[in-house]
């Protein structure tokens, strides 16, 4: 007969029914562990969120004076400039003021604009030093060689992930930007990756050879996308289309040597020839892998070919189109090619090198496009002298940055009027284009993302930002980039604004994530709590985002609209016009 449980029965006390109370935890001790996990929690989240108060240095420990040879190098720059404007009866532009100049600045050396902290930094600052200080110290930061080794990288490896188990383009960005922040000179580096062997993995510099092999056949690298990729990155030469044939339209030009006998030239260059493009890419014919292991090597192997109009190919030695004697005794190794490419008289190799950095700070290359440098000129106002200036300075590309951005027609300004508005218009292009104003650029996409990023977050995002905030901006980035559409190899191209890019800033998740009400992350929302009043809150705004306080007008117009409003409706206020700052054509072009 089963036995049925009552009210006020007490519960079974066995020792299988429950445990003895001696053995429970007192309820005072889980409190205490629970408020203590918690506890850890918390400061742990805090310091993953959490920014040092201060930037990397203070400003007494960076110089706020370029140095005087720098000035001089400078100076020579802008005296062609000038020379070249009175021929033209050119007026240049004013100087700009030096938030516009920072932003240049910024843009090009890391690939956002100033955060607020940054900015406010710099007004502590003596207002003539302040370009030269913010040059130096993001010289010695470690975004600039960060974003300057992926802007080399696309240029020599390409934007492709490759073939995955014998490439890792991380890691020659990696090893690119390690260079750069060691300031290793500029020819070591080409020198370093154009004879490299071994594992992509031991020598990051090996991806320059294992980027362009095949996955399906991956025991030897492509030598004629190598061929073809060393002449456009390192000497901005396109001779790409002698691959196929000799160049019947007189668009690839070599010089010829000086103890040439042609004495039927009336030029001092002649014509490419199939034969030219093909012995360079002969270098790269006898590089093996054997195996995962080893990496590639060296073997010897011949490169063959097939010209054109010939029914077999043809075994070809390696050469270089102009000026063997550059090269060292071992004139058929790569050893011989990397001699010859980086020899102090082969002016192409310093010539693609500051086209390439020049681009890089401005938006747009002095000559375009910015790998076809033609061989014996015409040259533009500016390229020559720095081109000896890198040359006599042991290709030192710190140094570059500093004599470009030290140069008047680097801090000059975008605008420039005169008479009336069709005599405007006239100016502008034609200013453009003898740099007499600055040309504005268009933001590419990367740098939009990241400016976007940087400009909805008052703290600073670097090196020393918490773990959380750089992943967020890396994965923001990249994710924006995706959607608005990579330029690829080709960013310094002239390209239009399409309308599904626009419509993406307008009305993608990438901005209404980072303006809307969200005190912890978001700068709108805590300006709109923390300003002490509405025209703190909305030059706070303009400062965070253009790099620049509002003017009167601005000021006027954005302070009426936050009259009266308080808490959420004062945060949604900030938001909208965080919304039409970084939707504005000022925000999204370099200028």
């Amino acid at each position: 007969m089963s036995t049925i449980t009552t009210l006020g029965t007490k519960p079974d006390s066995s020792p299988e029914a429950s445990p003895k109370r001696a053995d429970r935890k007192p309820v005072w001790l889980k409190r205490i562990v629970f408020l203590g996990t918690a506890l850890a929690i918390l400061l742990g989240i805090f310091g993953a969120t959490t920014h040092r108060p201060v930037l990397l240095k203070r400003p007494g420990q960076i110089a706020s004076k370029f140095d005087a040879s720098v000035i001089e190098a400078a100076r020579k720059v802008d005296r062609e400039f000038q020379d070249a404007w009175s021929s033209h009866d050119h007026r240049p532009a004013p100087q700009a003021p030096w938030h516009t100049v920072a932003r240049r600045v910024s843009l090009g050396m890391v690939g956002n604009g100033l955060s607020l902290e940054e900015y406010r930094s710099l007004e502590k600052i003596p207002e003539d030093q302040r370009v030269a200080w913010w040059t130096e110290y993001l010289l010695d930061d470690r975004r600039w060689a960060d974003h300057f080794a992926e802007r080399f990288a696309r240029a020599t490896v390409g934007t492709s992930n490759g073939p995955f188990l014998i490439y890792r383009r991380r890691k020659y960005v990696d090893w690119l930007a390690d260079r750069f922040q060691e300031n290793v000179a500029y020819d070591q580096l080409v020198r370093k990756i154009l004879v490299a062997r071994g594992s992509w993995t031991d020598s990051p510099e090996v991806n320059f050879l294992t980027a362009t092999m095949d996955e399906s056949d991956n025991r030897k690298p492509d030598a004629v996308r190598l061929a073809g990729r060393t002449s456009r990155a390192f000497l901005a030469m396109r001779i790409d289309c002698l691959q196929c044939h000799n160049d019947y339209l007189g668009n690839v030009k070599f010089p010829l040597s000086e103890d040439s006998q042609d004495q039927e030239s009336k030029e001092s260059l002649r014509i490419g020839q199939q034969s030219d493009f093909h012995q360079l890419a002969a270098y790269f014919g006898g590089v093996r892998m054997e195996n995962p292991f080893s990496g590639l090597k060296d073997e010897g192997e011949a490169y063959k070919t097939k010209y054109l109009g010939q029914e077999s190919e043809t075994e070809v030695a390696p050469s270089v189109p102009f000026e063997e004697r550059w090269c060292s005794e071992q004139s058929t190794s790569r050893q011989g090619l990397a001699d010859w490419v980086t020899h102090t008289s082969n002016r192409a190799f310093a010539r693609a090198t500051v086209n390439r950095v020049w681009a890089i700070l401005t938006g747009r290359p002095l000559v375009q496009p910015i790998d076809d440098i033609p061989a014996a000129g015409p040259f533009p106002p500016g390229l020559e002298p720095l081109v000896d200036d890198f040359i006599e300075h042991r290709y030192d590309l710190k140094r570059l940055v500093r004599v470009i951005v030290a140069t008047g027609v680097y801090q000059i300004d975008s605008q420039w009027s005169q008479g009336d508005s069709t005599e405007t218009e006239m100016i502008d292009q034609e200013y453009e284009k003898s740099w007499a104003v600055f040309p504005v650029s268009q933001l590419r996409p990367e740098q939009m993302a990241a400016a976007v990023h940087q400009a909805c977050r008052l703290k600073t995002i670097d090196a020393s930002s918490s773990i959380l905030s750089q992943l967020e901006m890396f994965g923001g980035v990249n994710e924006f980039t995706m959607a608005y559409g990579s330029r690829g190899e080709d960013e310094f191209a002239e390209q239009s604004v399409t309308v599904p890019q626009r419509l993406l800033m307008m009305n993608g998740k990438y901005l209404s994530e980072r303006i809307g009400n969200n005190p912890i992350m978001n700068a709108a929302t805590r300006i709109a709590g923390l300003a002490r009043d509405d025209a703190t809150a909305v030059q706070t705004a303009f400062v965070t985002t253009l790099n620049r306080p509002a003017d009167d007008k601005e000021q006027k117009y954005f302070v009426q609209r936050l009259v009266g409003k308080r808490g959420e409706a004062r945060s949604r206020e900030l938001g909208d016009l965080y919304w039409v700052l970084l939707n504005s054509s000022e925000f999204q072009w370099n200028h």
